[in-house]
C-alpha cells in the first residue's frame, strides 16, 4: 500500500482555511478553484470533477471541527482502496495543512502525489487571496 503524506505552510489564519475545507461541496469556489471544476453533493458523499476532466466520487467519512480534520475516500475508481484526510494546524497565525492520502495498487502513487501537490498549490493561491495576511 501507498501512503503519502504532504505538509503546506499557508500565510492564512487556520479559522478561515478551515472554514473552506470543511464547506465540502464548494472546493471548486472556495478551497481549490481550477484544480476542481465542479462538486455536487450525495447523501454522505460529493461528486468532484477535477481540472483534468476526471470524476470521483468521495464519501465524506468525517469533519471533525474540534481537531480542524476532514475524511473522505475516493471510491469507484481504479483504485482498489483509497483513504486521505486533510488537517488544518495553527502555525504562529498561519495555518499548516497535512494531507495524508492510502491507496492501492501502490503503482498509482505516482499519479496521486502529483494531483495532491496540484491541489495543495491551488489551495495556497485561493487561501492566501482571501486571507488578510496575503
Amino acid at each position: 500500500m501507498a501512503s503519502i503524506h504532504r505538509e503546506i505552510l499557508i500565510d492564512a489564519p487556520p479559522e478561515l482555511v478551515w472554514d473552506a475545507v470543511r464547506d465540502v461541496g464548494a472546493l471548486h469556489t472556495r478551497l481549490v478553484p481550477g484544480f476542481v471544476t465542479d462538486t455536487r453533493l450525495e447523501e454522505g458523499a460529493r461528486i468532484v470533477t477535477f481540472g483534468n476532466g476526471m470524476v470521483v466520487r468521495e464519501l465524506i467519512i468525517d469533519i471533525d471541527d474540534t481537531a480542524r480534520r476532514i475524511a473522505w475516500s475516493a471510491v469507484g475508481t481504479q483504485m482498489t482502496h483509497h483513504n486521505a484526510s486533510f488537517q488544518v494546524l495553527a502555525d504562529g497565525g498561519r495555518t499548516r495543512g497535512v494531507w495524508i492520502a492510502d491507496l492501492l495498487p501502490s503503482e498509482l502513487a505516482p499519479q496521486i502525489t502529483a494531483m495532491i501537490e496540484q491541489g495543495l498549490s491551488a489551495m495556497r493561491k485561493a487561501m492566501e487571496s482571501e486571507s488578510p495576511h496575503g
